[in-house]
């Protein structure tokens, strides 16, 4: 796929420079108007709230797409942290002022946006050529009487990501298939591979995994439900795939194999640049944060093997709001973001998989190698990983939060705050207050 190094250290950069503007003013305007976009002398504008690196402004398109569009001028902010986006996001939302006509949605927001503001959304059910994602990103976002309320980005397929020297001076494998095969087909092999990695590694203190919550995340997105079922009701305490998570995520946590770093949380990044830890389950947009972070002295030093079993963590959809003035070019604009070509070329760019199954056929996507990432072949790893995820997925009002507090949780184990029983029903006291 070409190198991951000067457009993603742009891309994080600009992330991260616009970032403080973004959560200043949240995912609105620093007026009270509706929404920022609108038309005048001929020309329209056309405002977007986005977090995280989505790709879509770090990777040229919007430049793109006004180029091709001479009337069209494209206002894009973007917020580093989606938990923020997202809170000022709902207050927006309430007050009706400071919308964006397009707004970013994470997936574990989705099934709240349906449920609760499918009237501030507009519909793309009738927008033509929107027919090529995969069957169960549309679903995700669609209302029971049939609204379809965004359109898909990116999926988040898993695999492993592993420091191959790591695992040499522990004794073990460094081929991606060998690798592989170690933990193929169970999670309980990967944790038992970090008990051999923790034995035979001798010098530094390094990890084998940087946090139980990447392992718990990995093992309950593999399963058509995991906290809610079909009629919304929550089942997280009888849910047998998230009782055989937590089991394992709090004996990898007990055992000393992590490096006790929650994913995206403070001390993370440090860990990557200072390589104290040796895997990390990571979902494949998750590969330009670590090449960022991990900086030019360790590249090559990291390589992707196949996830013991297939699963979906994250991936977005972008959102029109209903009232924007101008609507229709919002929702072509998104149409075209989101088209086979622009995913494709997006994940060529970046690494985020494509939730469109066309994008997905495409040479470019199929045949994508990462340089940093000693040569992987990261598009038929992550293609391959996209086609085992639950043709159901289960989504709930509150699953993002719930997804938070289970990762708190485990974090009580890790730092020795808590027993794993303890930990438990604090994480159930928490969510059932969060959710109400």
């Amino acid at each position: 796929m070409g190198t991951l190094g000067s457009l993603r250290r742009r891309a994080v950069a600009t992330a991260a420079a616009v970032g403080a503007l973004a959560l200043v003013v949240g995912c609105g305007g620093s007026d009270d108007s509706a929404t920022g976009g609108g038309k005048k002398d001929g020309k329209v504008t056309i405002t977007m709230g986005m977090y995280g690196v989505m790709g879509i402004k770090e990777t040229g398109l919007l430049e793109q797409y006004e180029k091709e569009n001479p009337g069209v001028d494209i206002k894009a902010e973007i917020a580093g942290d989606e938990q923020t986006y997202y809170t000022a996001l709902q207050t927006r939302l309430a007050a009706g002022k400071g919308l964006k006509d397009i707004q970013g949605i994470e997936i574990g927001r989705a099934k709240e946006i349906t449920e609760t503001q499918a009237d501030k959304f507009a519909d793309f059910s009738d927008v033509p050529g929107t027919d090529h994602f995969l069957p169960w990103k549309e679903s995700q976002i669609s209302t029971k009487d049939g609204k379809v309320l965004g359109l898909g980005t990116d999926i988040g397929p898993m695999a492993v990501c592993y420091r191959k020297d790591y695992f040499e001076k522990a004794g073990l494998p460094t081929d991606r298939e060998e690798v592989a095969k170690l933990w193929e087909g169970d999670w309980n092999k990967y944790v038992e591979v970090g008990r051999t990695f923790k034995k035979g590694f001798k010098g530094d203190d390094v990890a084998y995994m940087d946090a139980a919550s990447g392992l718990f995340n990995a093992m309950v997105y593999g399963y058509p439900e995991q906290y809610y079922d079909e009629n919304g009701e929550l089942i997280y305490e009888s849910n047998p795939a998230v009782k055989e998570a937590w089991k394992l995520s709090a004996d990898a946590a007990e055992d000393g194999l992590t490096a006790k770093l929650r994913q995206f949380q403070p001390g993370w990044d440090p860990g990557l640049a200072n390589g104290t830890f040796a895997t990390a389950v990571c979902p494949a947009w998750m590969l330009s944060h670590i090449s960022e972070k991990a900086g030019d002295a360790n590249k090559g030093k990291w390589d992707v093997a196949k996830a013991p079993k297939g699963a979906n963590w994250g991936g977005s959809f972008l959102g029109v709001v209903e009232q924007s003035p101008v609507k229709e070019e919002a929702k072509k604009l998104v149409a075209w973001l989101t088209a086979p070509e622009q995913q494709a070329h997006i994940f060529k760019e970046i690494g985020n998989i494509p939730s469109s199954r066309e994008a997905l056929d495409n040479p470019a996507v199929k045949n994508a190698k990462s340089e940093y990432f000693s040569g992987a072949p990261i598009g038929q790893i992550f293609g391959a990983a996209a086609q085992e995820i639950p043709d159901k997925q289960v989504l709930g009002r509150k699953d993002g939060t719930i997804k938070d507090t289970f990762s708190q949780g485990l974090a009580l184990i890790e730092q020795g705050d808590a027993t794993r029983d303890e930990a438990w029903k604090t994480t159930g006291e928490r969510i059932e207050k969060a959710v109400g």
